[in-house]
């Protein structure tokens, strides 16, 4: 084994054994956010793949969100499915979602296909309103707090359980995609960004890897809706407007649309930017948006996982 592999394999362990132990030493306000964190992160490694790997542009990446978030709501809900149980249904529904708008999306590129995902989101959320029987209309539904399971209540409480599913679930993710990524698949899903038409001529199939791409992105997307929802055991329509597909956006795009690693970065960033920027003013947080986008444009145009991965190749580290 080379010593580069080593270094990331250690690296890798460190990662893994500071999160696991991070519900000992932390309040469990900060253990919340952390689970915000990998929330944003599992979304935003769905645009990435979408919009980042496959070059189709979506502004609608908060309505697949809410349907995840919902699906599993009601599931939890009107039908005792348990918590953990709801994680792969959502992911299910929401895929299947995407896959629909896939085949929709082939006919469709660029400024055009920003607009269609852009009605996507501004329907969506106010559709939820007008199914009150399923959905509760304007008040949403609301979730019994997240429970660990019996063997464990006594070591852990339930944020700190669902912390830790939400941190193997990220863990999980990106790694399933890295491999994913790394053979013909992801050399097909970068030919057609780059080179549409010399990817065809080499016999890559832009229907079923641009309708893979969205169902997969909307896939993520249902898991992030699902775990976001069991955090503040509430859905509403009223959280999931249009502002939350920009935030991804912005959150992928700050992060890094190149590489896996821009979703840990823009987790990070969704979750604490507008936390910080409102001590400094209850009206900043879109004004630093804004900010964070010109400057990281002009300085970091691949993101700041593209950016720190540049500065440690140029480096050795």
């Amino acid at each position: 084994m080379s010593g580069s592999n080593t270094r990331r394999l250690v690296a890798l362990a460190f990662a893994v054994l500071v999160l696991a132990a991070l519900p000992r030493f932390v309040p469990s306000f900060v253990i919340y956010q952390l689970t915000f964190v990998g929330a944003y992160a599992i979304a935003i490694l769905g645009l990435i793949l979408l919009t980042g790997m496959s070059g189709q542009i979506s502004l609608g990446h908060g309505a697949f969100v809410a349907v995840g978030g919902y699906v599993a709501a009601m599931l939890v809900q009107s039908t005792g499915v348990g918590y953990v149980a709801a994680i792969p249904l959502a992911a299910l529904v929401c895929g299947l979602f995407g896959l629909a708008l896939g085949f929709v999306a082939l006919r469709l590129e660029g400024i055009y296909l920003a607009l269609a995902t852009f009605a996507l989101a501004v329907a969506v959320p106010p559709t939820f309103k007008h199914f009150k029987a399923w959905t509760g209309g304007v008040q949403g539904i609301s979730l019994p707090p997240f429970a660990a399971p019996a063997a464990l209540r006594g070591i852990i409480s339930g944020d700190q359980w669902l912390y830790l599913i939400t941190w193997c679930l990220v863990g999980g993710l990106l790694l399933v995609t890295s491999f994913a990524l790394r053979g013909r698949l992801g050399r097909s899903l970068r030919a057609l960004r780059d080179h549409p038409i010399a990817a065809v001529s080499f016999g890559v199939d832009p229907t079923f890897h641009k309708t893979l791409a969205f169902a997969w992105s909307a896939a993520y997307a249902g898991v992030a809706g699902t775990l976001l929802a069991f955090a503040t055991a509430y859905v509403s329509p009223d959280a999931y407007g249009f502002a939350l597909s920009l935030t991804l956006l912005a959150g992928a795009v700050l992060g890094g649309l190149d590489t896996l690693y821009g979703a840990l970065a823009g987790g990070i960033v969704v979750e604490f930017l507008p936390f910080w920027a409102q001590k400094i003013n209850p009206a900043a947080p879109s004004v630093v948006y804004g900010i964070a986008l010109v400057l990281v444009m002009v300085f970091m145009p691949v993101g700041i996982a593209g950016a720190a991965l540049r500065f440690r190749r140029r480096h050795a580290l």
